[in-house]
């Protein structure tokens, strides 16, 4: 599992500036825990963990990281945990089980697969590539009826996500230039300085 995100380097000693992807920093970034760089099979083993004082993120001290250089390396690579399947409550999933599932919506037309989740407020959001372009789908009970992506499927309520309504036609805020105004009595689009009916 992706715990986090190296988003930056402190220092000349090397501390990381990591983004936290996980529900339990204090878990998963304990003194002594494993994190592997996305794709390596070297684990890196944290030395110190602390919560960024004054903005988002952890810090992370590790072991036989003790200068900028190396740190740098690091920069922009996701560290990974082993995760124990208990450690997920009962009826939940792992976003990256949710990745490639496909999406119908309830008459059956196909709306594509999730390519990714992401959280906004207090639900996560399913982002949905299929023939219509990507669409991004709450995961709420009154849009997505049946949840299921170990069993690959996914049932949502088109109209409550109101994909088919018309654009609502907009009309031009603000103030208006004497330019423009000048340019519409021209064309006699409408008397200067009045917008036409």
């Amino acid at each position: 599992m992706a715990v986090a995100l190296v988003r930056g380097v402190h220092g000349l000693r090397g501390r990381l500036r990591v983004e936290v992807l996980t529900d339990h920093p204090e878990a998963r970034f304990a003194a002594g825990a494993a994190l592997w760089p996305e794709g390596s099979d070297h684990p890196l083993t944290v030395a110190a963990a602390t919560p960024v004082a004054d903005g988002p993120g952890w810090w992370l001290d590790v072991a036989g990281i003790d200068d900028r250089a190396a740190a740098e390396a690091l920069r922009g690579a996701y560290l990974e945990a082993l995760v124990p399947a208990s450690d997920l409550p009962d009826g939940e999933v792992w976003w990256h089980e949710v990745i490639g599932v496909d999406v119908v919506a309830t008459d059956g037309r196909e709306l594509g697969r999730v390519v990714d989740v992401y959280r906004a407020g207090g639900a996560e959001v399913l982002v949905v590539d299929g023939p219509g372009g990507i669409i991004d789908i709450p995961n709420v009970a009154a849009i997505v009826l049946t949840f299921a992506p170990r069993e690959g499927r996914i049932v949502v309520d088109l109209a409550a996500l109101d994909l088919d309504a018309e654009p609502r036609a907009k009309r031009p805020r603000g103030r208006r230039t004497r330019r423009a105004a000048e340019a519409r009595a021209a064309s006699g689009s409408g008397p200067a300085g009045e917008a036409p009916g």
